[in-house]
């Protein structure tokens, strides 16, 4: 298989065709070779617009969704940008076409030990791969200029917003009580946090995003 072609027919069929038009974003997508990132049985899928399964209930998410969000996120060349779930890399490494410095957080040891792998193998030597909680965040090495979520979560908990420096971005997509999923972009300007719904998705759940139980009388 051509994977430089099938890179190419992603970029012109799924993303340019979707309402992505940042030149460096498709530049990144056509560049990083997606392949390298899924197990070897399926890399022959790897360019399918549909979430691939990496195992251990995780995905690689759908390009055309993974796209838009970084789209919305509007990545600068000196942003700080934290990839929360970054999995075997594949994430961390488009962004760190974007961004000046990349925190890929990831709490599955094996995949986190993949990621930085793969990440050295591509030389993208501006990705830091951390583990922990992923619904934490990863304070030590913020405030984030860009927070970008790898996975449907329930909701957006409080620590990853804290963690945005004044006018950061977080693009998450969120799927609550009705199982819809909702691409969403919430902005922080000084200690006030505002959210708008950028379109309607549906992808693979991150796990470790499990709203707090309550109890029902």
């Amino acid at each position: 298989m051509n994977y430089a072609v099938a890179r190419r027919n992603m970029v012109e069929g799924q993303i340019r065709s979707n309402r992505v038009t940042d030149p460096q974003l498709l530049q990144a997508l056509e560049e990083v070779p997606r392949e390298m990132f899924v197990p070897n049985q399926l890399r022959g899928v790897a360019y399918l617009d549909e979430d691939i399964e990496l195992g251990n209930s995780r995905y690689l998410m759908e390009p055309m969704v993974f796209a838009r969000l970084l789209q919305n996120a509007e990545i600068g060349g000196t942003d700080v940008v934290l990839d929360v779930g970054c999995a075997t890399g594949y994430s961390a490494a488009v962004l760190a076409h974007l961004a000046s410095t990349v925190v890929a957080l990831e709490s599955d040891a094996d995949l986190a030990k993949r990621a930085t792998a793969l990440l050295a193998e591509l030389a993208a030597d501006n990705v830091a791969v951390v583990g922990g909680p992923l619904g934490q965040g990863d304070a030590a090495h913020g405030p984030y200029n860009v927070i970008v979520v790898e996975g449907a979560v329930a909701a957006i908990p409080e620590p990853l917003t804290r963690q945005l420096a004044d006018g950061g971005r977080l693009l998450a997509v969120v799927a609550g009580e009705s199982g819809v999923g909702r691409a969403t972009l919430v902005i922080r300007v000084g200690d006030v946090f505002s959210s708008r719904i950028l379109f309607d998705a549906n992808i693979g759940p991150l796990p470790g995003f499990q709203p707090k139980a309550s109890f029902v009388f």
